[in-house]
């Protein structure tokens, strides 16, 4: 391991991690919630499918950070510009951040909605409105029953998924700032 650190270009060592970190992290996170849904049958309500998101735009940027932060580890050139730079990897690395505080806001917004601390969309919080029609109360029993965004469908230490989401993101969030902030040194 210590050849492998003494190798690489002083300053990249530490974002490159940090990218390969936000990445796996997130990679992870959005696997086990397919896995939840496909495998254990815990199905989404609107906002879990908005608060997934985020993964699918912050795993591939994070995955392209780890290539361009690589890329720049290779050629031993750190003077940004071009894929195969760390200068393009601190930029995609900054852009993964953004997009998980993002996701991190997703994640109180919808915790909150669960502790009713505040009120959540109307058509997933069971304030529904009687249908207009027949056809508009049989279009919504073919479409079986709706997942509410306001009660939790499981609590892991105390906190729902969306609970753990938060934090999850945060920390991917933090993990890209330390490896901007070292990339930057």
């Amino acid at each position: 391991m210590m050849a492998v650190h003494t190798a690489l270009p002083q300053g990249v060592a530490l974002p490159s991690r940090a990218a390969l970190g936000a990445f796996v992290l997130a990679a992870l996170t959005i696997g086990g919630a397919w896995v939840s849904q496909l495998v254990f049958g815990l199905q989404p309500c609107e906002l879990c499918l908005l608060e997934r998101w985020p993964y699918y735009v912050g795993v591939p940027l994070a995955a392209l950070a780890v290539i361009a932060m690589r890329g720049a580890v290779a050629t031993s050139r750190n003077l940004g510009g071009g894929l195969g730079s760390s200068g393009s990897g601190t930029w995609l690395l900054a852009l993964v951040a953004l997009v998980f505080l993002a996701g991190a806001g997703l994640g109180i917004y919808h915790a909150g909605v669960e502790w009713h601390f505040w009120e959540g969309p109307s058509a997933c919080t069971g304030q529904y409105a009687a249908p207009a029609s027949t056809d508009d109360f049989l279009k919504s029993l073919e479409a079986g029953p709706s997942i509410r965004c306001d009660e939790a469908a499981i609590r892991i230490l105390g906190l729902s998924l969306a609970g753990w989401n938060a934090v999850i993101s945060l920390l991917i969030a933090a993990i890209a700032v330390i490896g901007v902030k070292a990339a930057r040194r």
